[in-house]
Protein backbone atom coordinates (compact mmCIF):
# COMPACT_ATOMS: atom_id res chain seq x y z
CA UNK A 1 0.00 0.00 0.00
CA UNK A 2 0.84 3.81 -0.83
CA UNK A 3 0.79 5.76 2.24
CA UNK A 4 1.12 9.59 2.08
CA UNK A 5 1.96 10.65 5.56
CA UNK A 6 2.38 14.15 6.93
CA UNK A 7 4.49 15.04 9.55
CA UNK A 8 7.19 12.89 8.33
CA UNK A 9 10.24 14.00 10.52
CA UNK A 10 8.26 14.49 13.64
CA UNK A 11 7.66 12.54 16.88
CA UNK A 12 4.44 10.73 15.78
CA UNK A 13 4.38 10.87 11.52
CA UNK A 14 8.05 9.50 11.85
CA UNK A 15 7.70 6.42 14.35
CA UNK A 16 4.48 5.79 11.69
CA UNK A 17 6.14 5.85 9.19
CA UNK A 18 9.15 3.20 9.79
CA UNK A 19 5.92 1.26 11.37
CA UNK A 20 4.46 0.93 7.77
CA UNK A 21 7.65 0.52 6.35
CA UNK A 22 8.46 -2.03 8.72
CA UNK A 23 5.17 -3.59 7.83
CA UNK A 24 6.46 -3.49 3.76
CA UNK A 25 4.02 -0.46 2.99
CA UNK A 26 5.37 2.29 0.73
CA UNK A 27 5.26 6.23 2.78
CA UNK A 28 5.43 9.33 0.89
CA UNK A 29 6.39 11.53 3.88
CA UNK A 30 5.59 15.28 4.20
CA UNK A 31 8.58 17.44 5.08
CA UNK A 32 9.02 20.80 5.48
CA UNK A 33 12.44 20.96 6.46
CA UNK A 34 14.93 20.51 3.53
CA UNK A 35 17.46 19.79 5.65
CA UNK A 36 16.11 16.22 7.18
CA UNK A 37 14.66 15.37 2.87
CA UNK A 38 18.16 12.93 3.30
CA UNK A 39 17.58 11.58 6.34
CA UNK A 40 13.86 10.47 5.63
CA UNK A 41 15.50 9.22 2.63
CA UNK A 42 17.79 6.91 4.25
CA UNK A 43 15.15 5.59 6.37
CA UNK A 44 13.42 4.45 3.49
CA UNK A 45 10.54 7.45 2.98
CA UNK A 46 9.73 9.15 0.10
CA UNK A 47 10.34 12.55 1.12
CA UNK A 48 7.91 15.17 -0.12
CA UNK A 49 8.89 18.74 0.09
CA UNK A 50 6.39 21.32 1.09
CA UNK A 51 3.91 22.64 3.81
CA UNK A 52 0.46 22.02 4.30
CA UNK A 53 -0.20 25.35 2.85
CA UNK A 54 0.82 23.62 -0.57
CA UNK A 55 -3.12 22.33 -0.88
CA UNK A 56 -1.60 21.36 -4.69
CA UNK A 57 1.03 19.02 -3.22
CA UNK A 58 -1.54 17.61 -0.31
CA UNK A 59 -4.68 16.79 -2.92
CA UNK A 60 -1.56 15.37 -5.74
CA UNK A 61 -0.33 12.81 -3.07
CA UNK A 62 -3.65 11.76 -1.72
CA UNK A 63 -4.44 10.84 -5.15
CA UNK A 64 -1.63 9.17 -6.04
CA UNK A 65 -1.66 7.54 -2.64
CA UNK A 66 -3.46 4.12 -1.37
CA UNK A 67 -4.59 5.57 2.27
CA UNK A 68 -3.39 9.27 4.08
CA UNK A 69 -2.16 9.80 7.64
CA UNK A 70 -2.00 13.17 8.73
CA UNK A 71 -0.03 13.53 11.88
CA UNK A 72 1.70 16.81 11.17
CA UNK A 73 -0.58 19.46 13.10
CA UNK A 74 -4.28 18.11 14.70
CA UNK A 75 -5.48 21.76 14.31
CA UNK A 76 -4.88 22.89 10.28
CA UNK A 77 -8.15 22.90 8.77
CA UNK A 78 -7.19 23.99 5.44
CA UNK A 79 -5.22 20.38 5.37
CA UNK A 80 -8.08 18.21 6.87
CA UNK A 81 -10.42 19.47 4.44
CA UNK A 82 -7.60 19.53 1.09
CA UNK A 83 -7.75 15.87 2.35
CA UNK A 84 -11.06 15.38 2.71
CA UNK A 85 -11.88 16.81 -0.53
CA UNK A 86 -9.36 15.08 -2.56
CA UNK A 87 -10.61 11.70 -1.15
CA UNK A 88 -14.24 12.29 -1.67
CA UNK A 89 -16.24 9.06 -2.79
CA UNK A 90 -12.90 7.42 -3.01
CA UNK A 91 -13.22 4.99 -0.01
CA UNK A 92 -9.71 5.35 1.16
CA UNK A 93 -8.71 5.69 4.41
CA UNK A 94 -8.02 8.81 6.14
CA UNK A 95 -6.49 8.67 9.76
CA UNK A 96 -6.58 11.79 11.16
CA UNK A 97 -4.35 12.64 14.94
CA UNK A 98 -6.03 14.72 17.52
CA UNK A 99 -5.25 14.58 21.02
CA UNK A 100 -6.77 13.73 24.40
CA UNK A 101 -6.50 17.32 25.79
CA UNK A 102 -10.02 18.12 23.99
CA UNK A 103 -11.60 16.36 26.75
CA UNK A 104 -9.33 18.28 29.23
CA UNK A 105 -10.15 20.53 31.95
CA UNK A 106 -8.65 23.94 33.58
CA UNK A 107 -7.63 22.74 36.76
CA UNK A 108 -4.24 24.55 36.70
CA UNK A 109 -2.89 20.90 38.38
CA UNK A 110 -5.17 22.51 41.50
CA UNK A 111 -7.54 19.69 41.64
CA UNK A 112 -7.99 15.68 40.45
CA UNK A 113 -11.35 15.09 38.29
CA UNK A 114 -13.04 12.06 38.76
CA UNK A 115 -14.12 12.10 34.90
CA UNK A 116 -12.86 9.25 32.98
CA UNK A 117 -14.15 9.35 29.42
CA UNK A 118 -14.39 6.63 26.88
CA UNK A 119 -15.10 7.24 23.45
CA UNK A 120 -18.71 7.71 23.62
CA UNK A 121 -18.89 10.25 26.77
CA UNK A 122 -20.29 13.17 26.22
CA UNK A 123 -18.28 16.38 26.97
CA UNK A 124 -17.52 20.11 26.82
CA UNK A 125 -13.90 21.00 25.29
CA UNK A 126 -12.45 24.03 26.54
CA UNK A 127 -12.80 26.99 25.38
CA UNK A 128 -8.54 26.70 23.86
CA UNK A 129 -9.74 23.33 22.22
CA UNK A 130 -13.31 23.87 20.44
CA UNK A 131 -11.77 24.23 17.09
CA UNK A 132 -9.46 20.82 17.73
CA UNK A 133 -13.38 19.09 18.16
CA UNK A 134 -14.80 20.77 15.77
CA UNK A 135 -11.92 19.46 13.07
CA UNK A 136 -12.20 15.67 14.60
CA UNK A 137 -16.13 15.68 14.02
CA UNK A 138 -15.56 17.34 10.66
CA UNK A 139 -12.97 14.22 9.75
CA UNK A 140 -15.79 11.83 10.99
CA UNK A 141 -18.32 13.34 9.29
CA UNK A 142 -16.67 12.95 6.18
CA UNK A 143 -16.68 9.38 6.46
CA UNK A 144 -20.57 9.48 6.63
CA UNK A 145 -21.11 11.73 3.76
CA UNK A 146 -18.04 12.09 1.48
CA UNK A 147 -17.58 8.38 1.02
CA UNK A 148 -13.86 8.26 3.11
CA UNK A 149 -12.89 5.72 5.34
CA UNK A 150 -11.82 8.24 8.30
CA UNK A 151 -10.49 7.55 11.19
CA UNK A 152 -9.79 10.03 14.21
CA UNK A 153 -6.80 8.79 16.57
CA UNK A 154 -6.49 10.69 19.92
CA UNK A 155 -3.24 9.86 21.70
CA UNK A 156 -3.05 10.31 25.60
CA UNK A 157 0.46 11.74 26.54
CA UNK A 158 3.07 10.26 24.68
CA UNK A 159 6.28 8.74 25.91
CA UNK A 160 9.29 7.14 24.33
CA UNK A 161 11.57 7.69 21.87
CA UNK A 162 10.65 8.42 18.13
CA UNK A 163 11.28 5.36 15.92
CA UNK A 164 12.67 7.07 13.21
CA UNK A 165 13.89 10.90 13.53
CA UNK A 166 15.65 11.39 16.77
CA UNK A 167 13.03 13.82 18.07
CA UNK A 168 10.89 14.60 21.20
CA UNK A 169 7.07 14.28 22.41
CA UNK A 170 5.98 17.44 24.18
CA UNK A 171 4.61 16.92 27.21
CA UNK A 172 7.31 14.93 29.52
CA UNK A 173 10.56 16.78 27.80
CA UNK A 174 9.14 20.03 28.97
CA UNK A 175 8.85 18.43 32.51
CA UNK A 176 12.15 17.10 32.49
CA UNK A 177 13.85 20.88 30.71
CA UNK A 178 11.76 22.33 33.81
CA UNK A 179 13.14 19.70 36.58
CA UNK A 180 16.18 20.35 35.24
CA UNK A 181 16.05 24.16 35.80
CA UNK A 182 14.50 24.26 38.81
CA UNK A 183 16.75 21.03 40.39
CA UNK A 184 13.90 19.51 41.18
CA UNK A 185 10.86 17.50 39.61
CA UNK A 186 8.06 20.07 38.61
CA UNK A 187 4.33 19.97 38.74
CA UNK A 188 2.13 22.78 38.01
CA UNK A 189 -0.23 23.56 40.99
CA UNK A 190 -0.56 21.04 43.48
CA UNK A 191 0.48 18.26 40.39
CA UNK A 192 -2.46 16.24 41.48
CA UNK A 193 -4.18 16.46 38.07
CA UNK A 194 -3.82 13.27 36.00
CA UNK A 195 -3.23 12.42 32.28
CA UNK A 196 -3.21 8.98 30.71
CA UNK A 197 -0.55 8.18 28.67
CA UNK A 198 1.05 5.89 26.18
CA UNK A 199 4.03 4.39 24.98
CA UNK A 200 5.09 5.95 21.24
CA UNK A 201 5.63 1.57 20.11
CA UNK A 202 2.19 1.18 20.84
CA UNK A 203 0.28 4.25 19.49
CA UNK A 204 2.05 3.44 16.31
CA UNK A 205 0.73 -0.26 16.03
CA UNK A 206 -2.69 1.28 16.74
CA UNK A 207 -2.36 3.40 13.48
CA UNK A 208 -0.60 0.06 12.06
CA UNK A 209 -4.30 -1.65 12.84
CA UNK A 210 -6.54 1.38 12.32
CA UNK A 211 -5.21 1.87 8.82
CA UNK A 212 -6.41 -2.11 8.10
CA UNK A 213 -9.40 -2.59 9.68
CA UNK A 214 -11.18 0.37 11.12
CA UNK A 215 -14.29 1.28 10.18
CA UNK A 216 -15.60 4.74 8.55
CA UNK A 217 -16.30 7.40 11.05
CA UNK A 218 -14.12 5.94 13.87
CA UNK A 219 -12.83 7.61 16.88
CA UNK A 220 -10.03 5.57 18.73
CA UNK A 221 -8.29 6.88 22.43
CA UNK A 222 -5.02 5.92 23.00
CA UNK A 223 -4.03 5.42 26.42
CA UNK A 224 -2.01 2.27 28.52
CA UNK A 225 -2.72 4.02 32.15
CA UNK A 226 -2.69 6.81 33.98
CA UNK A 227 -0.52 8.87 36.16
CA UNK A 228 -0.50 12.26 38.30
CA UNK A 229 1.77 15.13 37.02
CA UNK A 230 2.81 14.90 41.14
CA UNK A 231 4.22 11.28 40.47
CA UNK A 232 5.31 11.70 37.62
CA UNK A 233 7.82 14.58 39.20
CA UNK A 234 8.49 12.58 41.77
CA UNK A 235 10.02 10.18 39.16
CA UNK A 236 11.78 12.68 36.93
CA UNK A 237 13.23 13.77 40.15
CA UNK A 238 14.45 10.43 41.03
CA UNK A 239 16.09 9.82 37.79
CA UNK A 240 17.49 13.19 37.30
CA UNK A 241 19.33 12.63 40.88
CA UNK A 242 17.23 15.22 42.96
CA UNK A 243 16.45 12.69 45.36
CA UNK A 244 12.79 12.68 44.59
CA UNK A 245 12.24 16.11 45.59
CA UNK A 246 9.57 17.84 43.89
CA UNK A 247 8.18 21.29 43.33
CA UNK A 248 5.21 23.65 42.40
CA UNK A 249 5.16 25.42 39.35
CA UNK A 250 2.46 28.32 40.25
CA UNK A 251 0.44 27.64 37.10
CA UNK A 252 0.19 31.31 36.09
CA UNK A 253 4.46 31.21 35.44
CA UNK A 254 3.98 28.25 33.13
CA UNK A 255 1.66 30.14 31.18
CA UNK A 256 3.32 32.46 30.94
CA UNK A 257 6.29 30.98 29.60
CA UNK A 258 4.65 27.81 27.50
CA UNK A 259 1.46 30.00 26.34
CA UNK A 260 -2.19 27.70 26.38
CA UNK A 261 -0.36 24.86 25.76
CA UNK A 262 0.33 25.03 29.73
CA UNK A 263 -3.38 24.83 30.20
CA UNK A 264 -4.51 22.26 28.10
CA UNK A 265 -1.17 19.71 27.87
CA UNK A 266 0.18 19.70 31.56
CA UNK A 267 -2.03 21.43 34.12
CA UNK A 268 -5.42 19.54 33.35
CA UNK A 269 -6.63 16.50 34.08
CA UNK A 270 -7.16 14.16 30.99
CA UNK A 271 -8.66 10.33 31.84
CA UNK A 272 -9.54 8.63 28.71
CA UNK A 273 -9.70 4.65 28.71
CA UNK A 274 -8.82 2.96 24.70
CA UNK A 275 -12.15 1.07 24.75
CA UNK A 276 -12.77 1.29 21.25
CA UNK A 277 -9.63 0.44 19.94
CA UNK A 278 -8.57 -2.99 22.63
CA UNK A 279 -12.76 -3.98 21.85
CA UNK A 280 -12.73 -3.42 17.87
CA UNK A 281 -9.43 -3.79 16.78
CA UNK A 282 -7.76 -5.94 19.28
CA UNK A 283 -5.44 -3.29 20.08
CA UNK A 284 -2.68 -5.04 23.06
CA UNK A 285 -0.42 -2.40 24.35
CA UNK A 286 2.24 -4.50 26.01
CA UNK A 287 5.47 -2.09 26.70
CA UNK A 288 6.78 -0.57 30.00
CA UNK A 289 4.79 2.22 31.83
CA UNK A 290 5.72 6.39 32.12
CA UNK A 291 6.96 5.28 35.21
CA UNK A 292 8.95 2.73 34.23
CA UNK A 293 10.11 4.58 31.53
CA UNK A 294 11.29 7.65 33.46
CA UNK A 295 13.18 5.10 35.27
CA UNK A 296 15.07 3.71 32.59
CA UNK A 297 16.05 6.28 30.39
CA UNK A 298 16.28 9.74 31.78
CA UNK A 299 19.49 10.85 33.68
Amino acid sequence: MKVFVTGASGYIGGSVAKALLDNGHTVFGLVRNPDKVEALRVIGIEPILGTLEDTGTLTKYAKLSNAVIHTADSDHLLAVETFIAALRGSGKPFLHTSGSSVVGDDARGETASEQIFEEETPFVPMDIRENRVAINNLVRKAGIEDWVRSIVIVPSMIYGNALALPVESDQLPQIIRKSRELQAGVHVGKGVNRWSNVHIKDLVQLYVLALEKAPSASYFFAENGEESYGDIAKSVSEALGFGGKTISWPADKAIAELGDWARFAIASNSRVRATHARNLLGWAPKEESLLSWIKNNIQ
